[in-house]
């Protein structure tokens, strides 16, 4: 694996992923190095810090829906607590306003190839694109962003794919190309 980013934001899917590793002997053969890539992305975040979030916590919410604030069993659980524990120590750049716009943000990109981007995920684009760095969006098992990472990188936001092989093969299985 190529060296992980010093900023970024984690979606959702890196911390569940890395959850998984609590019981290797039920990870899908087809799984297993993506599971160890996000064990491995999430230890560097909390290791080095550098995590975006929104100021209003929109994506803390989401973790804290789907992650275990006790911070266990899973790594991705000890990520949800230690985000808790410091968010309010990360800078200030590091805690980017964004703005609702409908289902949407004002500052998500505006890109034909991103009129179906899911509602739900673009709070990380609006953030990765309001924030000075453009820091990218460390993403592991959502095969969709396989499909918008080219419109993604013409407006400048990086998408870091934990697992390309699998998301490649899901979203080529998805989409019949």
């Amino acid at each position: 694996m190529k060296s992980l980013p010093r900023k970024c934001l984690l979606d959702t899917n890196v911390p569940k992923t890395a959850n998984l590793a609590v019981d290797p002997a039920k990870v899908p053969e087809e799984l297993t190095a993506c599971v160890y890539a996000c064990v491995e992305a999430v230890e560097h975040v909390i290791r080095r810090g550098g995590l975006v979030l929104d100021a209003d916590d929109e994506i803390f919410d989401e973790y804290r829906h789907q992650l275990s604030l006790s911070g266990q069993p899973g790594v991705g659980d000890g990520f949800m607590k230690w985000v808790h524990d410091n968010r309010w120590t990360f800078p200030d750049a590091d805690r980017v306003t964004i703005t609702k716009k409908g289902e949407s943000y004002v500052e998500f990109p505006d890109h034909e190839g991103l009129t179906q981007f899911d509602n739900s995920d673009r709070k990380f684009i609006a953030v990765s694109n309001a924030h000075p760095d453009k820091p990218p969006v460390l993403q592991a098992t959502d095969s969709k962003w396989w499909g918008w990472k080219g419109a993604l990188a013409e407006v400048g936001i990086t998408v870091y794919f934990l697992c390309p092989d699998y998301a490649k093969v899901k979203y080529t299985e998805k989409m019949g190309e």
